[in-house]
């Protein structure tokens, strides 16, 4: 997935790439200028051109936004970004699970990362953990949920609400100040609750204790409330919005991600429904309708977590 933010690797590519443009056409120019009556020293004129432009191009490839993304990022960038001001960490939770036959299974993981990376540049002040992919899906044998799907990973809740803990907690160890749990599946919200919950018993009290853990409902409850009364303003029925997989679920990842979604097989996951895992219909999906459920998630988010801080 394209990464909007940018970053170091990123970078390095393109102006790798932008050199050999740049000797191209620095010799398009010369060749030009030695068919002409001038008398020009081509060498001299190619080495001016080409240490311009790039000059050019490496100052406006350097001038785009940092990466929110740790993972982007190198312990010494991350520690720089702290001391900047940026104290706030999202631990974005995904989930591997089936999404009908049109969309794959990483649809959580690829939309809580690109979700999460807006609302941290809409704070301003926050960084991003890795994705979260592992999350409880149903008993695993014999399986039950989506777990009765090929490809769906599950673990128990025990496990899920451990690594959450420990995750936490080493944010903590390295000074984040807020510790912000936000989850695209709305399976284990509960235990994002009670996760963050048991935290915060833990550190309050604790002599010069400044971290404090915040569930973030509004990141999931905007996808239930607001962008489903967007989708009904624009003449969608309630079983064209769907449950699972249906327009809803299909248009706010082809929004963020279309490579993840297989048009072509709309209307077989409309036919066949349930018994091949899709709960509504998935043909009216447009990017255009999933950009609704964008702003919202995004603009309900970044507004809710402002609050939770704001609340010390």
């Amino acid at each position: 997935m394209a990464n909007h933010w940018g970053n170091s690797r990123g970078n390095s590519w393109a102006i790798n790439r932008a050199n050999t443009e740049v000797n191209v056409n620095t010799e398009r120019v010369c060749d030009s200028l030695r068919t002409s009556k001038n008398s020009v020293n081509f060498d001299l004129m190619r080495h001016i051109f080409s240490a311009f432009a790039t000059l050019a191009f490496v100052a406006a490839v350097h001038a785009a936004p940092a990466s929110p993304f740790i993972e982007d990022m190198t312990w010494v960038e991350v520690r720089d970004a702290q001391r900047a001001g940026k104290t706030t960490i999202i631990i974005p939770v995904g989930g591997t699970e089936q999404n009908g036959p049109h969309m794959a299974l990483g649809k959580h993981n690829v939309r809580v990362r690109v979700l999460a990376g807006r609302i941290a540049t809409g704070l301003g002040n926050a960084l991003v953990a890795p994705v979260l992919a592992y999350v409880p899906e149903g008993n695993i044998t014999p399986p039950t949920a989506h777990m009765r799907f090929t490809g769906t990973i599950s673990i128990s809740d025990d496990a899920f609400k451990s690594l959450l803990d420990s995750a936490a907690r080493s944010f903590k160890q390295h000074g984040f100040t807020d510790v912000v749990l936000i989850g695209d599946h709305g399976g284990y919200q509960s235990q994002l609750k009670a996760v963050a919950a048991k935290l915060n018993k833990d550190w309050t009290g604790a002599s010069g204790e400044k971290t404090q853990a915040h569930f973030i409902s509004d990141y999931y409850q905007a996808t239930q409330t607001t962008y489903v009364k967007a989708l009904r303003a624009q003449g969608l029925s309630d079983a064209q919005i769907g449950t699972h997989a249906g327009t809803a679920d299909t248009a706010l990842l082809m929004a963020l991600d279309p490579s993840g979604v297989r048009g072509d097989l709309f209307a077989a996951s409309a036919r066949e429904g349930v018994s091949t895992g899709t709960a509504g219909d998935p043909r009216a999906a447009t990017a255009a309708l999933g950009q609704l459920g964008v702003e919202a998630v995004v603009t309900e988010s970044v507004a809710a977590i402002k609050a939770a801080v704001g609340k010390r």
